[in-house]
């Protein structure tokens, strides 16, 4: 069951990337291209030459964009697919079509919308080169932590299910992560290194662009992989309520 979910998940997954491609090119690179045109006039104000082209342009934003969102979106839904399996009759008794689309927003919020409220995405021309390490260590430990918050407050709400009842143990299992993911973001360095003059417009739309770009991602792959599970398995073989519960509170 498990290696079938993880090849659906990766198929999904590289399909998705598709979609997210053409959505990224329409939404995503006009930014980019802003940001890096911003770049190259302050270069040439400074008197600076312009900074070599390893890899022009049209192939970064045409087959690099391409290769690097199928190859990433590709192994999301192979980890989808797992966390899918994984999450089956443990945390929700809910049909394969619903659980799927609440496992996407729920990494959707816990990878993707929570660390960008601390450290919101950049485009060229933002960023100091001699504090990468800082900023990249920094960004994936608020990740870390907010998966591992995460997989924790799911437990407890379980856990308190049970004395509490849904409602009031999902609420508490909210807020648990809240605190916890707040504190932590509280201690993590703050970074802000926009250059003067960059255009505050150019970056709120690049920001949006790009959480847009994840939230079209997500989506069509709960979406998706939800409804390819339940076409694969049919209604006739979908666990009853009873068993569910039996694996549930096992």
């Amino acid at each position: 069951m498990a290696r079938s979910l993880l090849l659906r998940g990766m198929l999904v997954g590289l399909l998705v990337g598709l979609f997210v491609f053409a959505f990224a090119r329409w939404v995503g690179e006009p930014q980019v291209d802003r940001a890096i045109a911003f770049e190259t006039s302050m270069d040439q104000a400074k008197g600076e030459p312009p900074e070599p082209e390893i890899v022009s342009r049209k192939i970064q934003r045409g087959f690099g964009l391409l290769t690097g969102i199928g190859v990433y979106s590709t192994a999301l839904g192979g980890i989808f697919g797992l966390v899918f399996a994984y999450a089956r009759g443990r945390f929700s008794q809910s049909r394969p079509r619903v659980l799927s689309a609440l496992l996407a927003g729920i990494g959707f919020a816990t990878i993707v919308l929570t660390p960008s409220l601390k450290y919101p995405a950049n485009p060229p021309s933002v960023g100091n080169p001699e504090t990468i390490g800082i900023r990249t260590a920094a960004y994936f430990l608020l990740i870390a932590t907010s998966i591992i918050v995460t997989v924790v407050s799911l437990k407890a709400k379980r856990l308190w299910s049970k004395s509490l009842g849904e409602w009031n143990a999902t609420l508490s299992a909210i807020i648990l992560y809240v605190v916890i993911v707040s504190v932590v973001a509280h201690f993590l360095p703050p970074i802000d290194e926009v250059p003067a003059g960059f255009p505050a417009s150019l970056l709120w739309k690049f920001r949006i662009a790009s959480l847009e770009t994840q939230a079209v991602m997500w989506s069509i792959l709960g979406l998706l992989f939800g409804w390819l599970t339940e076409r694969a398995e049919g209604v006739s073989n979908m666990p009853s309520q009873s068993s569910v519960d039996e694996l549930r509170y096992s």
